[in-house]
């Protein structure tokens, strides 16, 4: 596999008689190319070629096992088009590298499993929860989009789902975060399938085991597969469902070119197998919901009533108009009365209190000390630093020193430093209450679960233990810092953080309480209020729309040197594409601390150029692009230039 972009396509070699019988389409050869010997794999056999001059020969089989499926195959050129990529970078992510060894020790394979009728009744609380099932039992194409409730044990019901497709005699395909879920997961798909039935795909198993796991794949035996964003490409025969949990995790983003999105391609390998898919959350991105507003996929949520049943009672800040003289002090300090009397209750009740920071450690800041809105550079809204020289602040992106700071919101001249994380809060909240526990859980050092009794237990987004029985009150704290990010995605990513650990609270028929720092009237903390992910994932949608940014168009992000960028856009010639309706955006200067370009040093200007289309005309812009890469790179007279298809994270 050659990884220059101009090489992206395909090579005739000769096959000498004795390795007829083992150079089969999909498996691994070495060839010689330009002198070098490469890696590669064979595509088909034909008799004849349209090569004018003289062929190579193969020179040896690396191995008889056809590791490169035809259906794989399809779907690695489905994502090198959609993500404007090529073939062998999707190709290092869908195959991994052999272990000869493992390959050649004895396999067996397993029989049917054998599995139990699937009790429906979890998936009855939701509207068409019931008919998926049977859907699934019927080995139709169903695709649904699934709002799980609070307290929802939401490995029951992907492994319930798993189940009713095996037991249908297909196989299904599972897609989550990170490692916690994994194990999670597993744990409830091995009793209703069967530990010899599914294998486990992540990035922290050795290469042994992992290519021993990934054969189980290839050669049938695993009939359920689950893993992380990269298992998404795992060879699994006869699927008859993919399902992708939480999609609006930044774990399911590839970080390596051309940085698909897990979500996407197991979309996309849906429509090509034309299998089952469903999508799970307990807030919901505006992509999903995309999906559902364009009848792809139905909805799969609990009617009204149920949710109410179900959730813990959530309050902001300014919820009661005697809020704010009781405490005058409710939206500046970081712990406000209102918080410590829910913590206080839930304490006094014998249960847990979750505490959500949204960072680790001791990460300085700087913010308004009257509206707690975090304070942003006048010129280019990056975030701000006190100077280091003198007195004001000074801006990490754009270097400008501004001596009289004024917050943006209320006018303020009170901006100053202010200090948020797991750790520092945790001192705080052990000052506050003496004599309770506190529990930390961030970065390397996560706890899976705590148990039902008075304690504090801090915890980032994506590391919050699970309690027994539920923990009866919940704080979300420096809510701003999650919110005041200059991103198309901040709203949607904070509703989504809070909802997660809001989940783990108990419903409100209880004593379940969750407290978050920041105003009712602000649209996020509403639709946290009312529990209401669907309309904000239909708001976040309309909002989009309106401004013409994805999911409702499709934007290609070009980062790169100047002349470089400019060479990429004259040798696309989008204006002459023919029905190609392609706006350009920009360019602006990359920040300093923004990740750069492979092959540009940090100290050159980089800049990106955003290019805007139609819905319908993604795959056309994503060519025209392909192409021109291409040319450039056999040319060898610019720098590299990173382009992402849909980029993650714009602003």
């Amino acid at each position: 596999m050659l990884s220059v972009p101009h090489l992206d396509r395909e090579f005739d070699y000769l096959v000498s008689p004795e390795q007829s019988d083992d150079a089969q389409p999909g498996v691994r050869v070495r060839v010689r190319f330009h002198g070098r010997l490469v890696d590669g794999f064979v595509l088909e056999r034909c008799n004849d070629t349209d090569h004018q001059g003289k062929l190579g020969w193969i020179e040896r089989v690396v191995s008889a096992e056809p590791v490169l499926t035809p259906e794989i195959r399809r779907l690695v050129e489905a994502v090198a088009a959609r993500y404007a990529g090529t073939r062998p970078d999707v190709l290092r992510l869908a195959v991994p590298p052999r272990h000869a060894r493992v390959e050649k020790q004895p396999f067996a394979v397993a029989p049917r499993p054998s599995v139990a009728p699937v009790d429906p009744a979890g998936w009855d609380n939701y509207s068409r929860g019931g008919q998926f099932l049977i859907a699934l039992a019927e080995s139709r194409a169903a695709r649904a989009v699934w709002q799980a409730l609070p307290g929802e044990t939401w490995t029951d019901r992907f492994a319930e789902a798993a189940a009713q497709t095996v037991a249908s005699g297909r196989s299904v395909l599972a897609i989550v975060p990170d490692q916690r879920d994994l194990d999670a997961l597993g744990q409830a798909t091995v009793v209703r399938v069967g530990a010899d039935s599914v294998v486990a795909l992540s990035a922290g198993l050795g290469p042994a085991a992992r290519y021993r796991r990934w054969l189980a794949a290839l050669r049938g035996s695993a009939r359920v597969v689950l893993g992380t964003r990269s298992a998404v490409f795992a060879p699994v025969s006869d699927l008859g469902l993919v399902m992708v949990w939480s999609d609006a995790d930044d774990n399911l983003a590839e970080p390596r070119a051309p940085y698909p999105h897990a979500r996407e391609v197991a979309m996309l390998r849906a429509h090509q197998a034309r299998c089952a898919a469903l999508i799970g959350g307990y807030a919901r991105t505006a992509e999903a919901h995309a999906l559902v507003r364009s009848g792809w996929a139905h909805d799969v949520v609990a009617v009204r009533p149920m949710v109410r049943a179900r959730t813990p009672r959530v309050v902001a800040l300014d919820d009661g108009g005697f809020a704010d003289e009781r405490d005058p002090a409710a939206r500046t300090a970081r712990l406000p009365s209102i918080a410590l009397r829910s913590a206080r209750s839930a304490l006094q009740a014998g249960a847990p209190v979750l505490v959500q920071v949204p960072r680790r450690g001791y990460v300085p800041s700087l913010a308004c000390g009257r509206c707690r809105a975090i304070a942003r550079c006048r010129h280019c809204t990056g975030p701000l630093a006190l100077a280091e020289r003198g007195s004001g602040t000074a801006c990490r992106w754009c270097g400008r020193v501004d001596p009289t700071p004024r917050c943006a919101r209320c006018g303020s001249d009170a901006v100053r430093a202010v200090v948020v994380g797991a750790r520092r809060t945790a001192e705080e909240l052990g000052r506050a209450f003496p004599g309770t526990p506190v529990v930390t859980s961030a970065g390397d050092s996560i706890v899976s679960e705590v148990p039902a009794r008075p304690a504090l237990v801090v915890a980032t987004p994506g590391a919050e233990p699970s309690a027994a029985g539920g923990y009866g009150a919940g704080l979300l704290l420096d809510t701003w810092a999650l919110l005041g990010r200059q991103d198309l995605r901040a709203a949607e990513d904070a509703l989504w953080r809070w909802m997660s650990a809001a989940a783990l609270v108990r419903p409100r028929g209880e004593g379940g309480v969750v407290t978050v720092v920041a105003e009712s009237s602000l649209p996020t903390v509403q639709s946290l209020i009312r529990w209401d992910p669907v309309g904000h994932a239909d708001t976040e949608l309309a909002s989009r729309a309106e401004v013409g940014l994805p999911p409702s168009v499709h934007i290609a992000a070009l980062d790169g040197a100047a002349d470089a960028v400019a060479a990429l856009l004259d040798e696309a010639q989008l204006a002459d594409q023919d029905g190609l309706d392609a706006e350009l955006l920009g360019p602006v200067d990359l920040p300093p601390g923004a990740r750069r370009p492979a092959g540009t040093g940090p100290d050159g200007t980089v800049i990106r150029m955003l290019v805007r289309v139609r819905r319908d005309q993604g795959l056309r812009l994503a060519a025209a692009l392909r192409g021109a890469v291409g040319v450039l790179s056999a040319r060898q007279t610019h720098d590299p230039v990173r382009v992402q298809i849909d980029p993650l994270h714009i602003g």
